[in-house]
């Protein structure tokens, strides 16, 4: 937060993480005019680990938003303009004209307008849904940058809002496309509506989603819809590049029978729910077993830093945790140091505030070994990617009852797989062998008698 003169206060991005270098805005919740609290939640931002609201951290009067709605910006950069309050007229209401001469006061003929071309993808789309001339559309972002708020503040007051009902020209077809909207009978096509509600992104109950028709060609039944990018998605994506790229994947995987486990979560789960309150997943017990193998095995909690290895002294479990949308790795730090019930409820709170949109970046970092849960919607093989920087992830796969032989006699049993992907720069078959086997032997350890306080 940097004084530009006077009462005017530019509010710039914070160092949320050390490993942080910028953020999106999801939502301004604020509008130029608008008297703010000390406190008062101005925006969303989304981040590659987590999205958080972002408080203002003085009070007045928001004059202008410099980075608009889907854009990014780096840490410590100026993402609006608020007057600092200075007497008692300071919360008064303000008018419309009011607003709108502040806004142009920083906008005056000369200023930068470098760029003013540059439109975000959203931009565009919402210009070409709308029919609007983005050069008849007055940019308040930096540089005169054209920003959504400002389309939407253009149809506002009054701009073509009208969709060309169909595009004709004499190019070739295979590089023109007509634009429709769902339902047909209308003309005017609709921006997807990605709404931010609760620190996360969700699609639309019913989304007037735009179809793109070739023409010449007939798709019939095979008509497109568009979905958003969103900013998570688009850190996953980046974040999964980068781990296949950088990483040399190696992969395994060891059968382990798990019917003694069975029968004591069997045994104790009712009792565990009236005391705790929470489902007794097996996970919980298999978190313990991995825990303790990498204590036998501590180069399996490294990662790699080019001149060294890492090998990181406290235990934290990354554990993957699917939603409608995404897949977050929430962590459970110094998961040695707890037990079976420990752990419950741990993966219990860590897995309902991922859904419920809810993780702070406390949440998201220092994660050191990742856990992936993949049986729990009935897989029995995968091959995961590293959550990268780490050294290696295992995924524990349905629980399936199969014929195995016993001293030459076929009995039915429990058996799981356990799937392991690792960095061949850090880790070879051996050692990772041994560690999957005393995962294995702990897992079969368990038996009636186990405590798990």
């Amino acid at each position: 937060m940097n004084q530009t003169n006077g009462r005017l206060t530019e509010v710039t991005v914070p160092h949320l993480a050390e490993s942080l270098v910028s953020a999106t805005i999801g939502k301004w919740l604020k509008k130029p005019g608008d008297y703010i609290e000390q406190y008062d939640v101005i925006c969303e931002l989304f981040t590659e680990k987590v999205n958080t609201e972002m408080p203002s951290p003085i009070e007045g009067r928001l004059v202008k938003i410099i980075v608009g709605e889907g854009e990014t910006a780096a840490v410590g950069e100026a993402i609006c303009l608020i007057e600092e309050s200075a007497g008692a007229a300071a919360g008064s209401p303000t008018s419309a004209a009011e607003t709108a001469s502040s806004a142009g006061a920083f906008a005056p003929e000369g200023a930068d307008q470098s760029m003013r071309g540059r439109y975000s993808p959203a931009v565009q789309r919402l210009a070409q849904d709308n029919n609007v001339d983005l050069s008849r559309v007055a940019g308040t972002g930096l540089g005169g940058r054209i920003t959504r708020k400002d389309v939407e503040q253009y149809l506002a007051g009054g701009g073509s809002s009208v969709a060309p009902a169909a595009v004709h020209t004499n190019q070739p077809a295979a590089r023109e496309a007509t634009i429709s909207s769902v339902p047909a009978p209308q003309a005017e096509a609709q921006p997807i509506n990605l709404p931010v509600r609760s620190s996360g992104i969700h699609l639309s109950a019913n989304p007037q989603t735009p179809l793109i028709e070739a023409e010449g060609h007939s798709l019939d039944s095979r008509h497109e819809h568009f979905i958003d990018v969103t900013p998570i998605r688009n850190a996953i994506a980046s974040r999964m590049k980068q781990s296949v790229t950088e990483i040399p994947h190696a992969w395994t995987m060891i059968e382990v029978d798990v019917t003694n486990l069975v029968v004591l979560r069997n045994k104790v789960k009712d009792d565990f729910m009236r005391r705790e309150g929470i489902n007794l997943t097996y996970l919980a017990f298999m978190l313990k077993a991995v825990v303790n193998a990498i204590k036998d095995y501590p180069i399996i909690n490294s990662v790699w830093a080019v001149d060294k290895i890492i090998v990181k002294r406290d235990i934290n479990i990354s554990l993957s945790v699917g939603t409608e949308d995404s897949v977050m790795t929430p962590v459970i730090k110094k998961a040695d140091q707890k037990n079976i019930a420990g752990l419950a409820r741990e993966i219990d709170e860590l897995t309902k505030k991922t859904r419920a949109g809810k993780l702070s970046l406390n949440d998201m970092v220092g994660g050191t070994f990742t856990v992936n849960n993949t049986g729990s919607f009935g897989s029995i093989l995968s091959y995961p990617i590293i959550n990268y920087p780490q050294a290696a992830i295992v995924t524990f796969e349905s629980i399936v009852k199969k014929p195995v032989v016993i001293q030459d006699m076929i009995a039915v049993r429990s058996m799981v797989n356990l799937c392991l992907s690792l960095d061949h720069r850090i880790l070879d078959g051996v050692i990772c062998g041994r560690f999957l086997q005393r995962v294995k032997e702990n897992l079969e350890s368990y038996n009636a008698d186990t405590k798990i306080y």
